[in-house]
């Protein structure tokens, strides 16, 4: 079986300073706490790669970029509902991209850098799960690009 690690990009392979560092996720900071051991049965080696370690999936990587269908993307990590298909849009960036989250406590934020390295990362406030990051370039009425990992969400359609 060939693993896909190797196609996933770390954040400090692109210079900017993770929010708050693969082993920072100490135990207590969160509701939903696990060892790195039980994450990795938790998570699919590659959610396991973006959310703990801070890694970032290859554009057109996940499926979910394309996901058309009425419903709730939750964290995979602990099913916290975070972003909802009304708020998702095409942002032609290979993945998937919400203007706003369900709701603004549901996401933790951090931001590092200066200057054109300056970045704002998106976590999971349950379970502290690196989501993606965001940006200034969405659509209204926000301005803002959620732009997230498809690894590190779930999807439910709003039939199931």
């Amino acid at each position: 079986m060939t693993t896909r690690r190797s196609f996933l990009i770390s954040t400090s392979t692109l210079g900017l300073v993770s929010a708050f560092g693969g082993a920072a996720f100490s135990q207590g900071r969160f509701e939903v706490v696990h060892t790195p051991a039980e994450w990795r049965q938790i998570l699919s080696e590659d959610a396991y790669f973006v959310m703990r370690e801070e890694q970032t999936e290859p554009p057109g990587y996940s499926p979910l970029d394309q996901e058309k269908r009425a419903g709730v993307f939750s964290c995979a990590g602990c099913d916290l509902p975070v972003f909802g298909s009304d708020k998702k849009f095409d942002s032609g960036t290979g993945w998937p991209s919400f203007w706003g989250p369900i709701d603004e406590k549901a996401l933790g934020t951090k931001t590092q850098g200066s200057g054109r390295f300056l970045q704002t990362e998106v976590h999971c406030r349950r379970c502290g799960g690196h989501l993606g990051h965001i940006f200034p370039d969405g659509p209204e009425p926000t301005g803002l690009r959620y732009c997230i990992n498809g690894v590190a969400l779930k999807f439910k359609s709003a039939d199931a």
